[in-house]
Order: C-alpha cells, then structure tokens, then sequence
C-alpha cells in the first residue's frame, strides 16, 4: 500500500516574535539612549525617545502612531452614517411600488376600498420614519409590498440590536416570533440582573442562572457580571457615539423609526431601559463623543456602532501611546493593535517591550539610590568599545594603512599572548595568528589548497610589562559655544572612547578628566557624560591647566600627555582669591595668566596637543603660538573626526617621542 504523500505549507509564525529569530541586538538601542544622555536627557527621557522613534528595521511608536492616524482618517472618510435610512427608504419605496402594482391589478378590489388605500398611499409624509409610522397598521394587498415593510421593521430590530450585542443581525435573520420572544425575554432578564448589581443584591448565582438560559447570545463568554457591564457598555456607548456623530434630521429619523422595530415600541423601551443602566454602571466610558463622517459608503446602525467602536479602540490607543509618563507600552492593547493595525504591528510592539525590559535586565541601565535610571559600567564599557571600533575605522582610512606597531615600545615580553584589540601596541605572535588562521579556515571547510586570510579575530599579540606609564589629562572645553555649535555630543564620545582605550589597553596609565567653561572642574567619565549643557560666561583654560598641573605632580614618574579640546580663546581666569574673572573679546591679563600656567605645566614634560574645533582665525593664531612655545602640536579635526584625532594623537604620543610621523600632523607639528 502505497503511503500517501503529505504536503507541508510554511509561514510566518504568527504566536508572537519569530522564535527563530537571531537574539535581541540591544547595541542600536543602548546607542540611542548613550546619545541622548549625552546631549544632555535623562536615560528614562533617551529611552523613550528611542521607543518612539525607532530603530533601523523596527517601527517606533509614532509610526505607529501615524498608522493609527490614518486608519481614523480612512474610516471617517469612506463612510457616512445613513445606511440605515438608505435600507430603509429602498425597501419603503420597493413596498410601495409593489403595492400601487397590485391595486390597479387587481379588478375585484371594492372602488372605494382602493380609492382610500390610493389616497393613503399618495399622502404619505416625505419623511420615511413617519410614513412607517403611518403604514404600521395598513392593510397591504400585495405580499410582496408586505414582505418589504415587514423587513423594514425586523432591519430595525436586528440593527438595533446588533449595535448592542455581537452577532445579532445574523441571527435573527428570518427570525420567527418564537425568537423575538426569545429576545424579548433576554433582554427582560438582562435589565433585571443589571439592576439588581447597581443596588449590590445581585450573587453569583444570579449571573451563573443568566448564562446558563442567555449565553448563546453573548459570544465572548465573560466570567462574571463585571465583564458582562465592560462588554455591554462599550458597544452602548458606540452606538450612543454614532447617534451623535449624525445630523439631527438622521438621528431625529432614525429614533423615530426605532418605535417600528419588529412592529412595535417595546424592543426601543427595552434598550433604552438597557443603555441607562449600563450608563449608571460605567460612567467612564465615552457616551458623548461624535465624529465627522465624510465618505460616500452608507453604514447601518450596527456597522455603524462597530465602526465606532473600532474609532473608540483607535482613539484609546492612541491616548495610550500619548502618554509622556513612563513608558506606554505596559498599558498598550496588543490584541487591539493586532485586530486594527495588523499582525506585524503587534510584534513590532513586542519587540520594543523586549528592547525596554531587556535593557534594565541586561545590567546596561542601573537605578540610582534616588530611583533614577543612569548608564551602568557594562553600558559605558559597550558603548566605549563601539565608539573606539569606529575611531580606529576612520584612523584607518585617513593614514591609508594599519598603524605600524613598535616592537618593545610598549615594554619588555612576557612570552604570554592574548587577542589584539584597537590600541595595542605590542608585536604580533606570528606564530599562534597564523595557527587561529588555519584552525578557523579548517572549521569552515575551505579547502586547503586556497590562500589563507587573516582576520582580525586571529590575530595575537605578545604580553609586555610596561617600561613607561603615561599620565594622560583631557581637557575639554564646555563653554556654551562647545553646544551652540553641535559640538558637545562629539566631544563626550571624544571622552569615552579614550577613557576605555586607556581603561582596557592602558591599564598602568591614568587618566584625568577636567571640564572647563567659566570655572574647571576634575570630572568622572559618567559626571562628564550626564553634563547638561548650561549658559555660562567664560572659557576658564587657566583653571584647566592649573588641575592639569596638580594631576601631572601627583604622579610624578609617570610621562605627562596633555590633550585640549577647544573651540574658543581663553575668556576667563581664576583671580588670587580663587573666583573667576570674565572679560570679552579676551583680555591681555587672562591672555598673560593661562601662558603662564600653560609653562608651568610644559616643565613637567608634557607632550601637548591642542584639538582647534571652528575656523575662528584668532583662536587658530593663538592656539598655534602656544603649541609653538611649548614644542607642541595643533590638530584641528572636522567635528566627527574629533575622536579619531584624539585617539591617534595619544596612540602616537605613546608610541614615539615629538617629531615622529602622524596622520592628524603635518610633519608632525601643526595641522590646520
């Protein structure tokens, strides 16, 4: 016997985020929200803002924002609020028509008979709510005409009540008096139970007796008579919305018409009965909004409530995703985004909800003893790393080649080895990288005949101990200039890429940071990053250089490496008294205090470089005499290349004595 043949169909999984899926990247995120804190947010501010914009390939918030906007718009646009009172004028006009027909067929009809029905029937009111009214007891001749008026009344039933309860229309389609019956008594017995619960006398019992007789009529099955209220509720209350979103001549109709439903008043008294309960018992909902119906598409008055309540589902999600406190996305409905905004959207809001709990899970946001959020150490050692990979990158491309290593420069061998990093300076194991190379080329499977490739994961280094130790001082400029010119966020990247180098490839150097603008100041890399940018008068070098000089005389064996980072001549000085003293356009005594202590600091032997941001020609002029008299350099890198410049310039302090080739330096002395 033959097996039979079974075909598999694949899909997009659709139970959530793919999970097959690689593992989530949080470096974009963690990105976003180092940048914002850089320039100045708060880590909560950053990481909502990058939950609302985005990523590369994920949809922010205010995409999906954008996406609720426009299925509004599209909704108020194709639809209009008449379809009832379409259907209702049709199937009026279909009666009538019919009706004229068979009076002037039939020849046996009494003439005065036909004569009164003729006259009834051409002094109808113009308005179809009043001329069911007055058909209500008429006496039709044609069946048709009275199989016509008779859908009339059981549309405004099934309408009526499938504006309140899910499904509805299609049941009583064809229905039979049994079954009007049938409501008629549910809705008696809803009424009861809803006003027993508003006095608080209702049990358990009570809701379990209901559902037992009535829960065919309630497809979504609620547990108890809280959620029967929420369900009940917000379909009353949509379609009390689409009674006020029509004009009064249509609501003024349509109520009228209601009277006719199922050919008598008592269904409307039932509901009406139903929505004032339901109105008492949740205040909250929207009973009074409208909305602006523009499109040419006629809605019934059940499509019409569903319509508004998916507007009411829209408006509510959107109201979520407004909030500016905290993060939205607890609160966001997914099942609702799914049903109005598609599947994709769903997982696009999962994923953001992962990016958020995964960032505080993964140790990258630690909370402060005050409750706020701030950078961790595993963040900053992340972010400096990226920051570093991307200065090497653009060192690399602005010497043209890898940086040649000295041999030994950095010390005397070990004979251990480890992985190269950006910034070693110590020669490469030849041996154990070409070893990496073939072990990995194997474990690929490249056959063995082709060249081999090295790879930067390959490479080993030799361990060195390290003969000389370098006391390294950043002095970077945070004058209100440094933010007004785009230049503060590059400038605390400039930072943090240079602390890690010296962190993690330096480690027997030290490194001090000093913030400098009306006063200085000795700074932590994480006091520097969270720095907002302030309005203060004064570019205070003197300062600067007087802490970089205590920094340069704690460590006296060490070689001093002085780094300034500016974008503006000295405006400011410290006086005897230890206050500063601004003057602009700069003064000669603030010009005469900084040379001094910048020579003062040039005895301890400090290789010195100055990072010129701007073309100001008097800043270029000055800086340029200074680097002149202390035997320094003067680098002056476009904005995005400040932290490639800093770093190469460090790297070639450390590697080489003055006069040595550079790629920032013009023979090594003054660039720009």
């Amino acid at each position: 016997m033959a097996r039979a043949e079974r075909n598999a169909r694949y899909g997009r999984y659709v139970g959530g985020p793919d999970p097959l899926a690689p593992p989530l990247d949080l470096s974009e995120a963690l990105e976003a929200v180092s940048e914002g804190v850089m320039a100045g947010y708060s880590p909560q501010q950053s990481m909502r803002e990058f939950l609302r914009s985005g990523g590369r390939d994920l949809p922010g918030l205010d995409e999906l924002a954008g996406d609720l906007n426009r299925r509004r718009r599209e909704l108020l646009e194709k639809h209009h609020l008449g379809g009832t009172l379409d259907e209702v004028a049709r199937l009026l006009e279909q009666a009538l028509l019919a009706e004229r027909g068979q009076l002037a067929r039939d020849t046996r009809m009494d003439a005065l008979d036909r004569t009164m029905r003729e006259m009834t029937l051409e002094n109808l009111p113009d308005s179809p709510a009043a001329a069911v009214g007055e058909l209500a007891e008429y006496d039709w001749a044609s069946t048709d005409a009275r199989e016509s008026f008779r859908r009339i009344q059981d549309l405004l039933g099934r309408e009526a009540l499938d504006a309140r309860f899910s499904g509805m229309k299609q049941a009583l389609e064809n229905a039979t008096d049994a079954d009007r019956a049938a409501v008629s008594g549910m809705l008696s017995d809803l009424t009861d139970l809803l006003d027993k619960h508003s006095r608080g006398e209702d049990s358990r019992e009570d809701f379990e007796r209901f559902m037992d007789k009535h829960g065919d009529s309630f497809p979504e099955q609620p547990r108890d008579v809280e959620e029967l209220i929420d369900t009940l509720a917000a379909r009353s209350a949509a379609a009390q919305r689409m009674m006020n979103s029509m004009t009064p001549e249509q609501r003024e109709e349509l109520m009228a018409l209601s009277q006719q439903a199922f050919g008598s008043p008592e269904l409307s008294d039932q509901l009406g009965r139903l929505d004032g309960l339901l109105q008492t018992l949740r205040p909250g909902e929207d009973w009074d909004g409208s909305s602006d119906f523009e499109g040419s598409d006629g809605l019934g008055m059940s499509e019409g409530a569903a319509v508004m309540a998916e507007l009411g589902d829209l408006d509510r999600l959107a109201e979520q995703l407004a909030h500016s406190d905290g993060s939205p996305l607890s609160e966001l409905d997914l099942e609702a985004v799914a049903r109005h905004l598609g599947h994709s959207a769903a997982v696009s809001v999962q994923t953001l909800a992962r990016i958020e709990r995964e960032m505080r899970e993964s140790g990258y946001l630690s909370r402060r003893p005050d409750g706020d959020l701030r950078l961790s150490p595993a963040a900053l050692r992340k972010l400096g790393r990226s920051l570093l990979r991307d200065a090497a990158r653009r060192l690399s491309g602005r010497s043209g080649a890898r940086e040649t290593r000295v041999s030994g420069a950095a010390g005397e061998q070990t004979g251990a080895s480890r992985q190269w990093q950006f910034g070693d300076v110590a020669s490469w194991d030849v041996p154990r990288t070409v070893t990496n190379a073939i072990t990995r080329s194997a474990a690929e499977g490249r056959p063995t005949g082709q060249r081999l490739r090295l790879l930067p994961e390959d490479i080993e280094v030799r361990e060195s101990e390290a003969r000389t130790r370098a006391a390294v001082a950043l002095l970077v400029d945070t004058s209100f200039s440094m933010a007004m010119e785009g230049r503060w966020v590059p400038m605390k990247r400039t930072a943090l890429a240079l602390h890690h180098l010296i962190s993690t490839r330096f480690r027997q150097d030290r490194m001090q940071l000093i913030s400098f603008g009306s006063l200085a100041q000795t700074r932590t890399i994480e006091s520097l990053l969270s720095l907002d940018a302030r309005y203060e008068p004064g570019t205070n070098l003197h300062h600067a250089l007087l802490l970089a000089g205590r920094f340069f005389r704690e460590h006296p064996t060490m070689q001093p490496v002085l780094l300034i980072v500016t974008d503006g001549e000295p405006t400011s000085h410290l006086l005897a008294g230890g206050e500063p003293w601004f003057a602009y356009p700069p003064n000669p005594e603030t010009i005469r205090t900084t040379v001094d202590e910048l020579d003062r600091v040039a005895r301890f032997g400090a290789r010195t470089t100055f990072f010129r941001l701007g073309d100001d020609p008097g800043l270029s002029r000055f800086l340029d005499a200074l680097a002149r008299r202390v035997d320094g350099t003067v680098v002056a890198p476009e904005v995005d290349d400040l932290g490639a410049a800093v770093v190469g310039r460090f790297l070639h302090t450390r590697r080489s004595g003055p006069g040595a080739g550079d790629p920032w330096s013009a023979g090594g002395r003054w660039a720009g």
